[in-house]
């Protein structure tokens, strides 16, 4: 008879539970999109104006690789200050990642001209490519790098 009673209850406190959570007024509940879900309007950026977004001077960190400037915020611990990759945030990477270097030779200053990468070899444009289709496919293009008008 205990039994049949703890049963009994156990039923009625479930089917309690079970009908409050099923009938329950929907929520609303407002989720941040990813950033890669959130469209974002391309911008031209000279080096100058790409050297900020370094992970310092702002928080958002974007790199160039082949004249495409792409959002790499997400990796953080790669590009962000202190990271192995650091010297690469707000600057074109393309010479860098063509050698496989992360030497601070591999970045030119914001005064000079952009990097033609013209005497990369062949095997250096095809480890560059490697990197472009990485990037292009997980971090959102944000703009083009493009000359300082003088």
């Amino acid at each position: 008879m205990e039994t049949l009673v703890l049963v009994a209850i156990v039923v009625i406190l479930a089917t309690f539970f079970l009908g409050s959570t099923i009938f329950a007024p929907s929520r609303t509940v407002e989720i941040n999109p990813a950033a890669d879900d959130v469209a974002v309007e391309e911008q031209e950026f000279t080096p100058r104006t790409l050297y900020k977004y370094n992970g310092f001077d702002l928080e958002q960190i974007y790199i160039a690789v082949k004249g495409n400037v792409y959002d790499v915020s997400k990796s953080r611990q790669f590009y962000g200050p202190s990271g192995p990759y650091s010297n690469f945030a707000g600057h074109d990477a393309s010479r860098g990642l063509a050698k496989n270097s992360f030497d601070e030779s591999m970045v030119r200053d914001f005064g000079e001209p952009i990097d033609d990468l013209k005497d990369l070899t062949e095997a250096e444009w095809k480890a560059l490519d490697g990197w472009e289709e990485t990037f292009k496919s997980k971090y959102p293009k944000v703009g083009v790098l493009v000359e300082e008008k003088k």
